[in-house]
């Protein structure tokens, strides 16, 4: 042990080539890291599997680290040092945490995150809440705030059912926006429905497009969130009144975007993409200030994550290929440290 009472070395999973396969996801030991000027060092918690973190481990992402390196976007854990004397005030607390893009990531026993990017966290979220305060929460925030900048009076979304969905239409819900939600089970359906959602289509069922179509355009939906891509981008696009967009935030089809030219040159729709690095990057104005005080708040109330498995670190195969297999059913978590934080 170290004079600090931290161990020397810590248990972390490795990356070591961005092909998918699970054995290029390795358990390492490495040295803890030491927390630089502004920064703290988090004994994790629970680290989620995004979306995002899928595509980052096959190199998909639109982050790449040098290998060997720790994935992980965002965790929860409690702050057991500090690099500067201002740091010294989260050691001892629960946070949600982001490391930086160029350091190694959450599925690691430590990480080490800048105190800017680490939000206490209240005695009512649990760990697994907190690991998960960032990457969707802070991302449903800022469409549906771009929705409020636009003064669009409905709107539709792909990747209904999903987490991040179900944020989306908790939060459209709360401004009184009617918005139709796309799944593509029945299974589905019936879990945004009992959720509250008034406007659901069935991309499996016959005549979906002209479905999506009519709904849309009865409602008026000038703007569309889609986390599919493919062909999907183009149902959304031909659904939408003249002049209305689609944001692309994902791409779980792995396919290109599909939109036939004539949405463009005859009906004035326009294509755009979001990425919630770029929200934050090099900029803090009022914005942003905005979601770190309206998030936090919405957090383990409408903003609730579906659990559905806490692996630890040794499980790694396993974890990814439940991760990949149903994300409607709830995220998979990593627990470095066991039940303790």
């Amino acid at each position: 042990m170290t004079t600090s009472g931290l161990p020397e070395t810590m248990r972390a999973l490795c990356l070591t080539a961005y092909d998918g396969r699970p054995e290029s996801l390795q358990m390492t030991e490495l040295p803890v890291p030491k927390p630089g000027p502004g920064q703290v060092l988090v004994r994790v918690a629970a680290a989620p599997i995004n979306p995002s973190d899928l595509m980052f481990v096959r190199g998909l992402y639109g982050v790449k680290k040098p290998l060997p390196a720790v994935p992980g976007f965002e965790g929860s854990g409690k702050v057991v040092a500090a690099g500067s004397l201002a740091g010294r005030l989260l050691v001892g607390r629960r946070v949600g945490c982001v490391p930086l893009p160029t350091m190694n990531g959450t599925w690691a026993e430590y990480v080490v995150a800048p105190m800017g990017q680490c939000i206490p966290l209240l005695p009512r979220i649990n760990d697994e809440q907190g690991a998960s305060f960032f990457v969707n929460p802070f991302s449903a925030w800022a469409l549906m705030d771009q929705a409020r900048r636009g003064k669009h009076r409905a709107l539709v979304q792909s990747a209904a059912a999903s987490t991040l969905g179900r944020m989306l239409l908790k939060l459209a819900q709360k401004e009184k926006l009617p918005i139709v939600n796309v799944v593509r089970r029945a299974e589905q359906e019936e879990l945004l429905r009992k959720l509250g959602a008034e406007h659901v289509v069935n991309s499996s069922e016959p005549e979906f497009e002209e479905r999506l179509r009519l709904r849309c355009q009865e409602l008026g939906v000038s703007l569309a969130f889609d986390a599919v891509a493919g062909p999907m981008t183009g149902h959304l696009a031909r659904a939408l009144v003249d002049g209305g967009t689609v944001i692309v935030y994902g791409g779980l089809s792995e396919q290109e975007c599909r939109i036939h030219p004539q949405e463009f040159i005859f009906h004035g729709k326009k294509l755009e993409g979001f990425w919630l690095s770029d929200f934050f990057k090099g900029r803090f104005g009022k914005d942003q200030l905005r979601a770190l005080v309206d998030v936090p708040m919405l957090v383990g109330k409408d903003f609730e994550t579906p659990v559905r498995a806490k692996l630890p670190l040794e499980s790694a195969g396993e974890a990814l290929r439940i991760a990949a297999s149903d994300m409607t059913a709830g995220k998979v978590f990593f627990t470095p440290n066991g039940t303790k934080s």
